[in-house]
């Protein structure tokens, strides 16, 4: 997989507004007492920004030390904290059982093959609270001509996982749920909300069992 360094180190913070649907969680968030959240795949930071402001006790993680760099520098010239480390989404995560009240996941864990993302949906699962909210988003794979800007030339590696051949993530993994898919990876979670945003990208509202 390509180091995802090279992106950050080449865009700079890559995003830097919240997701769309961000301020509406912190209300759902607030009406479920939720304190502790965790950033998976956290980047240089956008969501430990804007939910640090908000008054929750944010946790971040991500592969690149490129984005942890910058995201740290971002809440330093802020004024605000988090607990932000270094670490791949496939391997188990350095959090207790039960320690997150929320976990949120921008664009992230489709970036690896199916039984490395069961893995991380595993994880998920046991570092949450009964109860705890969980909101991911994914990509939705275009269907039709494509313009050649966005035409990526996706190689299929195994069933709904494509590796990009050109474009700026060109060689890592992308895996392209289905709806039904999601639904069924996510099933130890009460599913609240299933939508695509305007981004594209499919999301996942749902209140661990």
């Amino acid at each position: 997989m390509p180091d995802w360094d090279d992106i950050f180190t080449e865009q700079g913070r890559v995003f830097e507004e919240p997701h769309q649907d961000m301020t509406r969680l912190v209300e759902l968030f607030r009406n479920h007492n939720v304190a502790k959240i965790l950033d998976l795949g956290c980047g240089s930071g956008r969501h430990l920004v804007f939910l640090s402001r908000m008054g929750f006790e944010m946790h971040g993680f991500d592969a690149s030390p490129r984005a942890l760099s910058l995201a740290r520098q971002w809440m330093d010239e802020e004024g605000l904290t988090a607990d932000i480390r270094t670490h791949q989404m496939e391997e188990p995560f350095p959090y207790a059982d039960g320690f997150f009240d929320a976990v949120i996941s921008i664009q992230v864990i489709h970036h690896n093959f199916i039984a490395d993302i069961l893995t991380t949906v595993s994880e998920i699962e046991r570092i949450m609270k009964p109860g705890g909210i969980l909101f991911i988003s994914v990509p939705v794979m275009h269907v039709g001509p494509v313009e050649q800007e966005y035409d990526w030339d996706l190689q299929e590696v195994e069933a709904g996982t494509c590796i990009p051949h050109r474009g700026p993530e060109s060689g890592i993994p992308h895996h392209y749920f289905t709806p039904t898919e999601l639904t069924s990876v996510f099933r130890a979670f009460d599913l609240l909300e299933l939508y695509i945003d305007d981004t594209r990208h499919r999301c996942f509202l749902g209140l661990k069992k």
